[in-house]
Order: structure tokens, then sequence, then C-alpha cells
């Protein structure tokens, strides 16, 4: 039971942060629900590593609140980035 309210947490967790990255990012990104919520899940592990790159501790780690959206952010904008590069339409 307690693995299952985790992974709910997390996808909670995951669809708030993505959803914060998607307003932040200017520009239109047709992803869905389930793309959002991986987003934010992404961007916490990406802040994670970020604050591993600045303070240390371990480099595979989830981040707090502030760093997930960071991560988000920079992972949204990397995915923008690949997809036009690769011709694919991002609205």
């Amino acid at each position: 039971m307690d693995m299952l309210l985790t992974l709910i947490g997390w996808a909670v967790f995951g669809l708030i942060i993505g959803a914060i990255a998607r307003l932040l990012v200017p520009g239109r990104q047709s992803i869905g629900l389930l793309a959002t919520m991986a987003l934010g899940v992404v961007g916490s592990f990406v802040g994670g590593f970020l604050a591993y790159l600045f303070f240390g501790g371990s480099p595979v780690q989830p981040s707090n609140w502030i760093g997930s959206i960071i991560g988000g952010v920079v992972a949204l904008l990397i995915v923008v980035y690949i997809s036009r590069r690769h011709g694919v339409a991002t609205h």
C-alpha cells in the first residue's frame, strides 16, 4: 500500500511540476497529460543532478520544488530543441 501511495504522490508531483514548466517555457508544446507528468518527474531528477553539480551529494537524487521546476524547464527546452531539429511539429 505504501508503494502505491508513493507512486500516486510522484504522479501528482510530476503533473504539477510538468504543468508549471510548460507554463514557463514560451511557445506551444503539444504533449499530453502523461508526457507532462513524465516531464515533471524527469525534471525533478534533472534538478537533483544540477544540485549535485553545484552543491555535491548524490548524482541521482530527486530535488525540491524549485529545483524540480528548474529541471523541468531545462528538460522541456531540450525536448523542444530536439524536436525542432528533427522537424517534429510541437504546436
